[in-house]
């Protein structure tokens, strides 16, 4: 074959780990919750910045070193984190990817992330806490759709290589990690029911 890919962009997608997800994530909506109700400023932070939703992104973002499910969750992100790095080829020389934020999103109805990335970071991802029937998945978006310029649109349907978006179904006890440069989003929560993450950031320390 004439053609060969290069310059992949890699999404991991695992569950957590391979026993005891649904206690361990009742365990942190318990905290979750319990964030939130406390967590004042970020109720008036969210009023402006974050509608029909909360996130503890403005005021609370060192909880993998301030709560103990929290700290439990980051030991056990971080296996997978070293494994995705490893696949990735990343040279660390000698260093190691740390956890630097961590912070709660609840998507109450209506409540979107609209399309972003995390700066200055290496890789960031989602770990599903709870995720109500029809829960809005999480999208990813090609990063060179802004360098395709005149070119044609796909074939409906093209090979999957060739999307230009994909999405993940969510669920609780799930892991998503990617390149933090990934721009992605979640759509308008259609659901009654509350769609509850952690998010969070490895850097090259």
């Amino acid at each position: 074959m004439p053609i060969k890919p290069w310059f992949p962009t890699f999404i991991y997608d695992s569950p957590l780990q391979p026993r005891g997800n649904d206690a361990f994530a009742r365990a942190l909506l318990d905290d979750c919750q319990k964030i939130r109700a406390h967590d004042r400023a970020g109720q008036r932070w969210c009023r402006k910045n974050y509608p029909a939703g909360y996130t503890s992104y403005g005021t609370m973002t060192n909880l993998h070193q301030t709560f103990s499910t929290f700290i439990d969750l980051e030991a056990k992100i971080r296996r997978h984190v070293n494994r995705f790095a490893r696949r990735l080829d990343m040279n660390l020389q000698g260093a190691r990817l740390a956890m630097t934020d961590c912070w709660v999103n609840v998507m109450s109805r209506h409540a979107v992330h609209s399309l972003h990335l995390h700066p200055l970071a290496v890789v960031s991802g989602t770990y599903y806490v709870a995720t109500p029937p029809r829960s809005s998945r999480l999208r990813f978006e090609d990063p060179r759709l802004d360098k395709l310029m005149g070119a044609p649109p796909k074939r409906d349907p093209c090979r999957p290589e060739n999307r230009q978006q994909v999405s993940y179904d969510v669920a609780a006890g799930k892991l998503i990690l990617f390149e933090s440069w990934l721009r992605h989003e979640v759509a308008s929560n259609p659901t009654r029911g509350e769609r509850v993450s952690i998010s969070f950031n490895y850097n090259w320390v």
